[in-house]
């Protein structure tokens, strides 16, 4: 189990990133990192469900031949402060096993929002450069999202 860190400065309200973080609908829209599609799934008992595919076919997924699935719950919420999510993925293989917690972290910064995310207990199946490769990407998304 590892953790990454990651963190951006967004030319966008607190309030306005916030939403991005906890509206199922709009995650899909960019929380993925590049070469991938998001598709999520709400649930009625407040969880979701995200399914990331990858589009070239040389890739191998953790839950399916092409796809990384994962479920997703909030346990912590405070509005334009802080979202606590815990994900775990749908797998069979242990080395992919178990929740992981992402720990999200929004301050007032110059007119925007300074963004800080923790994503403790990354399973030993994924790389920890790759998972901080696929946080830079999110962001980047998020950014052009909110900002535009």
């Amino acid at each position: 189990m590892s953790t990454t860190r990651a963190g951006a400065l967004l030319r966008a309200p607190r309030a306005v990133v916030y939403a991005a973080l906890t509206d199922p609908e709009t995650i899909a829209r960019w929380r993925f990192p590049a070469g991938m599609t998001s598709v999520v799934e709400q649930h009625e008992d407040g969880g979701f469900r995200v399914t990331l595919t990858y589009e070239a076919s040389d890739q191998r997924g953790k839950s399916t031949a092409r796809s990384d699935s994962y479920r997703a719950r909030f346990t912590r919420l405070v509005p334009g402060e802080l979202v606590v999510e815990v994900d775990e993925f749908e797998t069979d293989d242990p080395t992919m096993a178990g929740a992981m917690t992402v720990t999200v972290t929004l301050h007032d910064h110059d007119g925007g929002t300074d963004l800080r995310a923790v994503h403790e207990g990354v399973p030993s199946g994924v790389a920890p450069e790759d998972n901080a490769l696929g946080w830079r990407m999110a962001l980047g998304r998020l950014a052009a999202l909110v900002e535009g």
